[in-house]
């Protein structure tokens, strides 16, 4: 059986989560007491108390989010569940990075902690919004966008989901245009996102180019599990430039789309979205209904996989 990782990203955050199975499994509350000592944050309040304002701001939701994945993923394989393939939905790719062995523990953390900041702080001083299109083609979506942009009003494609949802993120008073747009264009759906960040548009390009910097300090090493990059939706290979990739990651559209299509091709079997919601096991049966899919985000649903794994 061919078993993949899916690590959700921001947005998925939610006070509470991850506060039953810290207070269950000693895995994942050492996971919870190592990185609140490497980042200098109190990630279990974070997590488990909010309030829901604090929990939502960028700089923290990062890291509250990657820290509850790690912690959830250390319970699993301490009971010896393990992938072949592993991906994340944006700051979900570092959890999978993690896992494989590329990134040490430790590091990532402290990118996270970094990318969190810079994302959610260096932004130009304007009003940004996100909406998520769903029914209409990609290359509709692209076409609209690039006509507004053409007449000075910035909008673009930021997540490609799956076949049937795409983001779009830009200026506020664009993506209202665009929705309006996008609907008279036959979308069935435009559903505007509680994040509010010009997020993987260039508009983040003073954000990647301070990050850049924090690369710089970090050693990648080979791993040894398969990682599908957000950036262009194939694995990791040993001629890719990681530093430049993470970089380039903030201010370029994420392939979902594509790293679903590529572990279809390559015959996953079972699909586990780790972490707090149920995004991306929800993209992959859009594009994939016979997908055996499951979400672990609760001390109730662990219990139940493990007990269906028969650990």
């Amino acid at each position: 059986m061919k078993r993949a990782f899916l690590f959700p990203g921001q947005g998925a955050q939610v006070v509470g989560m991850g506060k039953d199975i810290y207070e269950k499994y000693d895995e994942a509350k050492k996971i919870y007491e190592e990185a609140s000592k490497i980042s200098g944050m109190d990630i279990k309040k974070l997590c488990f108390e909010g309030p829901e304002e604090e929990l939502n701001k960028t700089e923290n939701t990062q890291i509250a989010i990657l820290i509850t994945s790690l912690a959830i993923l250390e319970v699993l394989k301490s009971k010896g569940i393990e992938a072949e393939i592993t991906c994340g939905l944006s700051l979900g790719e570092y959890c999978a990075l993690i896992y494989s062995g590329m990134i040490s523990f430790e590091d990532g953390i402290k990118l996270i902690k970094k990318r969190g900041y810079y994302m959610g702080n260096l932004i130009p001083d304007e009003e940004y919004s996100m909406a998520a299109v769903i029914g209409l083609d990609s290359t509709k979506i692209e076409e609209i966008c690039n006509e507004l942009k053409e007449s000075g009003k910035f909008v673009v494609p930021a997540n490609y989901n799956c076949s049937t949802q795409t983001v779009v993120s830009g200026e506020k008073e664009a993506v209202e245009i665009a929705i309006e747009k996008l609907k008279e264009a036959g979308a069935k759906r435009v559903i505007p996102l509680k994040t509010s960040g010009p997020f993987h548009t260039e508009k983040l390009i003073e954000a990647k180019q301070a990050y850049e910097k924090e690369l710089e300090n970090v050693t990648f090493n080979k791993g040894n599990v398969k990682v599908i990059k957000n950036l262009d939706g194939n694995y990791y290979n040993e001629e890719d430039n990681v530093k430049e990739i993470l970089a380039k990651h903030i201010i370029s559209s994420v392939r979902f789309d594509r790293a679903i299509k590529l572990m279809q091709e390559e015959n996953v079997d079972e699909y586990v979205e780790i972490g707090p919601g149920r995004t991306l096991t929800g993209f992959v049966r859009k594009d994939n209904k016979e997908a055996k899919t499951y979400n672990i985000n609760s001390l109730e649903s662990l219990e139940k996989y493990l007990e269906e794994e028969n650990v």
